[in-house]
């Protein structure tokens, strides 16, 4: 593909707390009994694509994470695991490794991102509009709980999920506006410049950011360099970017003399090309607008382009960056979005590890995963939940749309509702947990009941 590939797989992040530990980063958070980051970097293998630079934040969490693509994919993937500083942000972390980075076009995502569209379809794009940047965006997802219960406890009452404000061409092929954040509150304000260049914009706030960004490398260095303030690139590259696209700052106009917007067959990936594909030779407004008004071009305006990609609308595309995200997604790769798990269904619809073990009398319904080794004893009953390895639960036990890591305990009539139980935790007797978040080797005494509680141990400074 001709690209870079960097994934920027996050740290201990405070936003999953306490979901994420001392041994769990963000990035081997389980979905389905897999670490969120396999979803990313198989996504890319299927589509032919085996080199990375996966970025994590902190020394402690990046050794986690390279330990576990070292035992993961031996022989299968390249993968250079950088250590960055926490909280640098994700323009600070590409900034931070800013001397790795030398190919003609970088393709950013993040490792929180589960989705089946084609990496190559953003590098089509790219190419094909010789673009200074490249978005991707998807349609927002509908966060919250399912009809069974809910989930993800006290985060559920953050939905709906925050929208961007989009502007685009009438073409949409041209990002012309981006609110993200606060800024989404404000009222937009369009430059005039962009407006009577363009004619019209149509605005959206039915599409989401999707964190994935194609950039020509020379534009991503230089702004990142220059603009030594800028610490996200969604609320402050991309909107710098787009702002100045018919005042470009750029010295070289984000390309490279020999490079020309010129290009190969870039995409190896399972995109139909023809859907990409417009009239290329038809002039876009940008460079109208750098020829002036007159329409010579002894003076040229200097100009970037900002384009987007847009996800069908059939597409999954979902990060897990919150609580309520966690559930949702664990919920939707073994129900409705099964095709992206990488595992066999039952007829029954749902997944039973041939090591596991039911008691008498357990049920294990639909849209469920019991993982390797895991026991249940008799009269359980689990609803559109997964359990992980090598748990052992008691009898009587009622799980409903929940998540439970490896290695957790849980005695004799337990109710488990709407929760997120973290590895060896132990729940003795008669616990009863409705939209509640456990964190890891906590221990809930017997009969006790909590509602919307996050209960974990204080870690050790």
């Amino acid at each position: 593909m001709d690209f870079q590939v960097v994934v920027l797989a996050g740290g201990f992040s405070k936003t999953l707390v306490p979901l994420v530990s001392k041994d769990v980063p963000k990035a081997l958070l389980p979905v389905a009994n897999r670490p969120v980051l396999s979803y990313v970097l198989e996504h890319f293998e299927e589509n032919n694509i085996k080199d990375f630079i996966v970025v994590v934040e902190g020394e402690s969490a990046a050794l986690l994470v390279g330990g576990w693509i070292s035992n993961a994919y031996v022989d299968r993937l390249h993968v250079e695991v950088a250590a960055v500083p926490e909280d640098v942000g994700t323009a600070g972390a590409l900034r931070a490794i800013d001397h790795h980075l030398t190919a003609k076009d970088i393709l950013v995502v993040s490792g929180d991102l589960i989705s089946d569209i084609p990496p190559g379809a953003v590098a089509a794009a790219h190419r094909r509009l010789d673009a200074a940047v490249t978005a991707m965006l998807c349609s927002t997802p509908i966060s919250g709980p399912s009809e069974s219960g809910s989930s993800g406890g006290k985060d559920k009452a953050k939905k709906p999920a925050r929208h961007n404000i989009i502007g685009l061409d009438p073409n949409k092929q041209f990002l012309l506006h981006v609110a993200a954040g606060a800024e989404v509150e404000k009222d937009i304000r369009v430059q005039k410049s962009i407006l009577r260049a363009v004619g019209q914009m149509e605005i959206r706030a039915d599409l989401m950011d999707a964190h994935v960004y194609a950039f020509k490398r020379t534009v991503l260095q230089e702004v990142l360099n220059k603009k030594e303030t800028f610490l996200s690139l969604r609320r402050d590259v991309l909107p710098y970017l787009v702002r100045s696209q018919l005042r470009s700052e750029l010295s070289q106009n984000g390309m490279l003399a020999e490079e020309n917007g010129n290009s190969k067959d870039v995409s190896d990936s399972k995109v139909m090309l023809s859907q990409l594909l417009t009239n290329a030779s038809t002039q876009s407004f940008h460079e109208l607008h750098a020829l002036g008004p007159d329409g010579s071009a002894r003076s040229p305006r200097k100009t970037h382009k900002c384009c987007v990609y847009i996800a069908s609308k059939s597409n999954y595309c979902v990060r897990l960056n919150s609580i309520q995200a966690f559930s949702d997604i664990n919920r939707d790769v073994i129900g409705d979005a099964s095709h992206l798990s990488g595992y066999s269904f039952s007829p029954q619809n749902n997944i039973i590890h041939p090591t596991a073990e039911l008691g008498s009398k357990t049920t294990v319904g639909p849209h469920c995963m019991l993982g390797e080794g895991s026991q249940m004893g008799d009269k359980c009953s689990v609803k559109k939940s997964v359990i992980g390895r090598h748990c052992r639960i008691g009898s009587n036990v009622k799980v409903v749309n929940s998540v439970i890591m490896d290695h957790v305990t849980i005695g004799d009539g337990c109710s488990i509702q709407g929760s997120i139980i973290c590895s060896n935790v132990q729940l003795q007797e008669r616990v009863v947990l409705r939209d509640c978040q456990v964190g890891a080797g906590y221990v809930v005494s017997a009969g006790s009941e909590y509602k919307g509680e996050s209960l974990a141990k204080k870690e050790k400074q």
